[in-house]
């Protein structure tokens, strides 16, 4: 079942830096595409670093403030000291970058990001060159899909392909993203299985399934190999 990948939402014309870019000149490249974070690239088009507008705004905190070195600095005191002084990109852009690549799937990438606390991610191809790039705004663009083309989804790739249902023994409602599945198939384990494919189509907001079954297999399933089942 095909899930939809980085590459359906990424923004293929991306904005770059190299490492000897002046500060005003990425400033003025954020404004003028309106985003809020650049990849700094080398002469191949590798990734060395983004630099984001947090990184950008330590020289706004600490204007005016007078030079202060602490005798036991932290970490992220220093980097935000570092960042306020720095002139170019290579000294403003936080690295290593977090990448990923087109074929990952939405769902891994929003988890990438979560994990990682970034809102972007530079896409790379296969020589690990950069394709373009990803951002919270366009993961949720899932969301922007219509309740036709989920409904498409989940009868033909769920239903009919998956789970091999005949036309007219499950029906599928969908409105604002939520699909009701009703009905009745053979096994329980089918009707579960359906309910959690459906939840797996992309847009999909919630599933609400009351597909009746006419035999419980559960117990069946959880058989151990070569196990037999006493008869009374």
């Amino acid at each position: 079942m095909r899930t939809w990948q980085v590459g359906d939402v990424m923004t293929w014309d991306v904005a770059t830096v190299g490492e000897e870019t002046p500060y005003r000149e990425i400033v003025d490249a954020l404004v003028r595409r309106g985003i809020s974070g650049v990849p700094v690239v080398d002469g191949f088009r590798r990734v060395l670093g983004v630099v984001s507008e947090s990184d950008l705004l330590h020289k706004i905190e600490r204007a005016g403030q007078p030079e202060q070195r602490r005798v036991f600095e932290g970490r992220r005191h220093r980097t935000a000291r570092e960042k306020a002084d720095a002139l170019l990109a290579r000294d403003l852009m936080t690295a290593p970058p977090v990448t990923t690549w087109p074929e990952a799937t939405i769902t891994s990438a929003a988890r990438q990001m979560d994990r990682e606390a970034v809102k972007r991610l530079p896409v790379l191809d296969d020589l690990g060159r950069l394709v373009g790039i990803v951002t919270r705004g366009d993961l949720l663009r899932v969301h922007l899909r219509t309740d036709a083309e989920i409904r498409e989804d989940v009868v033909q790739e769920v239903l009919r392909r998956v789970l091999a249902v005949r036309d007219g023994l499950v029906t599928v409602q969908v409105h604002d993203g939520e699909v009701v599945l009703d009905g009745r198939l053979d096994r329980r384990s089918a009707t579960e299985l359906a309910a959690r494919l459906a939840g797996q189509v992309s847009g999909v907001v919630r599933v609400t399934s009351t597909i009746a079954y006419d035999v419980d297999d559960r117990d069946l399933l959880d058989m151990a190999p070569g196990q037999v089942t006493p008869v009374a």
